[in-house]
């Protein structure tokens, strides 16, 4: 049974496979290098879309939960300058009696809907790039068994695989995305102040 279970995966990862090659076979055209970018991309935006757009039911009441008792906490330490005392027993009730359970199993929930928005889409991506562009493939179809070859202050060259390059890619593709987040917020804040400034003045 295990067997026949097994050669149903082996079966289902070629078909998948096959899929894939289908559908990144175009790329060739633009050589290894943009082809495994490309690649990269377009699983980092995916995983990104897909990680916004699918929050599992538990993780949504989770969240609902914790910004309850994460405000009712902050409200009790607002009485800290009134009562010092009777806040920060407020707050360690809190914690103990709600907060530290409902952010526990907030963040086991988060990590979970993560693995199956982000890491498997990831990894998986990751695993075809290295079966279809392993050193003897881009040797048959390239004429090389490296992307390109990196030159360093020591002289040394170093030749660089598709997965490193797939590393590189999907990383580069987050620190842009979070520094672009970072500026677009700043920028809709000031827009949000500007407004506010000028409704006020016109008021």
């Amino acid at each position: 049974m295990m067997d026949a279970l097994w050669i149903m995966i082996l079966n289902g990862l070629r078909h998948v496979q096959g899929g894939l090659d289908t559908v990144f076979s175009p790329l060739h055209v633009l050589g290894p290098v943009a082809a495994v970018a490309v690649i990269a991309l377009l699983t980092g935006a995916g995983a990104k879309l897909f990680t916004r757009k699918f929050k599992t039911r538990r993780y949504r009441e989770l969240k609902k939960e914790f910004d309850y008792w994460y405000n009712l906490k902050q409200q009790a330490l607002s009485l800290q300058d009134t009562d010092p005392e009777k806040a920060r027993e407020l707050g360690r009730n809190i914690d103990q009696g709600k907060l530290n359970k409902v952010y526990y199993d907030y963040f086991i929930e988060g990590f979970l809907n993560n693995l199956l928005t982000i890491y498997i889409p990831v990894f998986s991506l990751m695993g075809y790039v290295n079966a279809t562009y392993r050193p003897e493939a881009l040797e048959s179809m390239f004429g090389r068994p490296y992307l390109f070859i990196l030159p360093w202050i020591d002289g040394r060259q170093y030749e660089i695989g598709a997965v490193f390059w797939f590393v590189c890619c999907i990383l580069g593709f987050y620190i842009i995305s979070f520094i672009s987040a970072i500026i677009l917020g700043r920028r809709r804040r000031s827009e949000k102040h500007d407004d506010n400034a000028f409704y006020a003045k016109a008021l």
